[in-house]
């Protein structure tokens, strides 16, 4: 009997030690339903390709302000729309040794940078784990900036 209370002890501590990376696959990949590039390569070529913003986020599995970003701000109805209609969306996690340039690493997760077609960042990125009403807000920005700039080449030419 005791054999018995013991493994179920161990069995509920090692499924609540395994519930954020759960918890973070099924909300990254699911049901965000925001359509993630595989790799930083191939966010970085559709977003010349398509001519858009590319939002790049530092993440990490065990990271619980990445997986309250998750939850929150990127499982929103809006910002999913937007991010899909307008933006190239990818996350790189340092604990699976995801590509990303060393540049735009400082050891903080999350790490959001929204980046030019060319790989050059926008901004300073964003750290932590905004509330949604300023993720919304920091997409306003960044899209009045990069249109802005596709202008302002454009008149160039």
């Amino acid at each position: 009997m005791m054999k018995l209370a013991v493994s179920v002890v161990l069995l509920g501590t090692f499924l609540m030690a395994q519930t954020p990376i759960e918890q973070h696959t099924t909300v990254t990949k699911q049901s965000t339903g925001i359509h993630w590039k595989k790799s930083y390569k191939e966010a970085l070529q559709s977003a010349q390709n398509e001519d858009k913003p590319f939002m790049f986020i530092i993440s990490r599995h065990s990271c619980r302000y990445c997986v309250q970003l998750e939850k929150t701000a990127l499982s929103d109805a809006e910002v999913i729309a937007t991010l899909n209609e307008k933006f190239i969306a990818n996350t790189a996690y340092t604990d699976d040794n995801d590509y990303f340039p060393q540049e735009l690493w400082n050891g903080g997760t999350p790490m959001i940078w929204f980046l030019l077609p060319s790989g050059k960042p926008m901004f300073q990125p964003i750290p932590g784990a905004i509330p949604t009403k300023d993720f919304k807000e920091a997409l306003a920005i960044v899209l009045k900036e990069y249109e802005s700039q596709k202008n302002q080449t454009m008149s160039k030419k």
